[in-house]
């Protein structure tokens, strides 16, 4: 699953996109009102996370502006504790439910699942492309000829170029949404964890192969060999 964390406090953004992460989901963080339109614009979210309180533009405006854009991705407002003018004006707006800061990081994860089960386009468990099928519960990837069980990483990678399609994933993507902004992981980590996929791709008969594209990254399309 895949989720945009608008947050403008760095402390707080950094701690809830690690725990989020341990918990399996892409984070796309960022820092004010303005950056998080734009990330909505131009991606695809099973949930958004907003902080009321940013600078550019509050959580509500952004709020109201992706409902007015037609984007219907669920919502979960942060909330200064006790602004109840706050809350109230975020459900009229169209926000799915709201927790009041400061909260505890396992109710967050809770609201967090709850919200992203509402979405309307919620990706099922299996995710296909070609003869491979990517289980999104058991890490496992399988053809006819067998499964195979990913790491952590190497499923988080596989999901994310099968969601993109036909749109390549660069490697900063990767290293962002998967290691972080602040890893101290070099960028050639991504090209091992490629290979690690490859290597599976092939020892299943897979009928796709991940192609790298010359400074745009790297992409899944039908296997030469096919």
């Amino acid at each position: 699953m895949k989720i945009l964390y608008a947050e403008d406090e760095k402390a707080m953004s950094e701690a809830v996109t690690e725990i989020l992460r341990h918990k399996n989901y892409i984070i796309d963080a960022v820092y004010d009102g303005e950056e998080a339109m734009d990330f909505l614009m131009s991606e695809k979210y099973d949930g958004v996370i907003l902080d009321v309180m940013m600078p550019k533009m509050s959580g509500i405006e952004v709020l109201k502006e992706m409902r007015r854009q037609g984007i219907t991705t669920p919502v979960l407002l942060l909330t200064a504790k006790g602004e109840v003018a706050d809350k109230v004006e975020g459900l009229n707006a169209g926000a799915d439910d709201y927790l009041s800061k400061p909260f505890a990081m396992p109710e967050l994860v809770a609201r967090v699942g709850a919200l992203v089960r509402r979405s309307g386009d919620i990706i099922p468990d299996d995710l296909r492309m070609g003869n491979v099928t990517l289980n999104r519960t058991s890490y496992e990837l399988s053809t006819s000829s067998g499964s195979l069980r990913l790491s952590k990483k190497e499923y988080l990678m596989m999901e994310m170029m099968m969601k993109s399609k036909d749109r390549p994933v660069s490697t900063e993507g990767f290293m962002t949404r998967i290691w972080g902004y602040d890893s101290e992981a070099e960028v050639n980590v991504v090209w091992v964890y490629i290979s690690y996929l490859r290597k599976k791709l092939s020892a299943l008969n897979a009928d796709i192969q991940i192609s790298a594209l010359r400074g745009r990254g790297y992409i899944l399309e039908a296997s030469r060999n096919a």
